[in-house]
């Protein structure tokens, strides 16, 4: 006996949802709805790379001739231990917890083009670590050995607890707003803040034309990251359009508070980075800069900004202009196909 069951009409775009959507098969792609989903997915596709593209010659010269103060190797050590995990945290958080309660197939799409470059970024620390010759248990262990990693990354997989429950569920309130906790702690926080401090410490060494290899490949995550959180947001924000019942004053507190922790926890990391200051570069001005970039973040979700500080690195917007009639990097022609529809802080 045939139990399948046979459609009785066609459904229109307007009946898809974010989440707990049970009118619209999950695997129906078109008529899309959510047209910034399926944009991010072809502006990720345009910026195709892979880090063995990266030549590394000029970095190991450079990491071997003791060129590099102990404090500036720090600073490089410290960064490649907390990426090499982080980047794992947040492809797991894709695959075995937002792919699964998204109800969206143009969403769907996107996080899989996203669980690739996660994958990609862990492949760039590993390339990284056997080009440079290091201790590959110690890069690859500090988020257990060192503490300001450790909290940051206890604080994010805290965040997930609750959704990788298998018997978790989006049909509640409070299922619902756990999912979208979730999807702030890992968009807004950890690639919206925890990467930022990373990225400049990294990219002023490649300002000062110091470990070249590194600093490209991670112009190019930058970039990368930079998609990943304008999706978030939008997942964000498409969510509490449709059910406005989760962003309750309460819940709205709590994030608010999440996002406070977190900067205090990037604090901590970034003067464990720069425990006596490299390259014009110290604790106080990461104090302003991450402030800067939190309040940033918390407006484009429709919270109050905290902090007020200004950028202390106006030449991070300048690194991430992407409409700059300019190969970005040294090597490759990598511009985006729709450069206009991305914001920058």
């Amino acid at each position: 006996m045939n139990t399948t069951k046979t459609p009785t009409r066609r459904f229109t775009a307007d009946e898809k949802r974010l989440i707990n959507c049970n009118q619209v098969d999950v695997n129906q792609l078109m008529p899309l709805k959510y047209n910034w989903a399926w944009e991010h997915y072809t502006n990720g596709c345009a910026n195709h790379w892979m880090p063995t593209e990266v030549p590394m010659t000029k970095d190991i010269e450079t990491w071997r001739s003791g060129q590099l103060s102990d404090a500036e190797r720090h600073v490089i050590m410290r960064n490649l231990g907390f990426f090499s995990t982080a980047e794992s945290l947040v492809g797991n958080n894709l695959v075995l917890a937002i792919f699964k309660h998204v109800t969206n197939a143009e969403c769907r799409q996107y996080l899989l083009r996203q669980a690739f470059e996660e994958a990609v970024h862990s492949h760039t620390f590993l390339y990284v670590v056997d080009s440079l010759g290091l201790d590959e248990k110690e890069v690859f262990n500090m988020y257990h050995e060192v503490p300001t990693i450790a909290r940051k990354d206890a604080f994010e997989t805290a965040l997930t607890r609750e959704v990788l429950d298998p018997n978790f569920t989006t049909d509640t309130m409070q299922g619902a707003q756990a999912f979208l906790k979730n999807l702030i702690g890992y968009y807004l926080i950890m690639e919206g803040i925890f990467f930022y401090t990373g990225f400049v410490m990294v990219l002023s060494f490649h300002r000062r034309n110091l470990m070249t290899g590194i600093g490209e490949q991670f112009q190019y995550i930058l970039r990368d990251e930079t998609i990943h959180l304008n999706f978030g947001i939008d997942l964000i924000n498409g969510i509490k359009a449709e059910n406005p019942e989760l962003w309750t004053a309460e819940f709205q507190q709590q994030m608010v508070q999440h996002v406070r922790d977190a900067v205090e926890l990037e604090l901590e990391y970034a003067a464990d980075c720069l425990p006596t200051g490299v390259m014009g570069l110290n604790a106080d001005l990461f104090r302003d800069y991450v402030q800067h970039i939190a309040d940033r973040r918390l407006e484009r979700i429709g919270l109050p900004i905290q902090y007020g500080s200004s950028n202390p690195f106006p030449w991070m917007s300048e690194t991430m202009d992407l409409a700059k009639e300019k190969n970005f990097f040294e090597t490759r022609v990598t511009e985006y196909q729709s450069a206009g529809s991305l914001s920058w802080d």
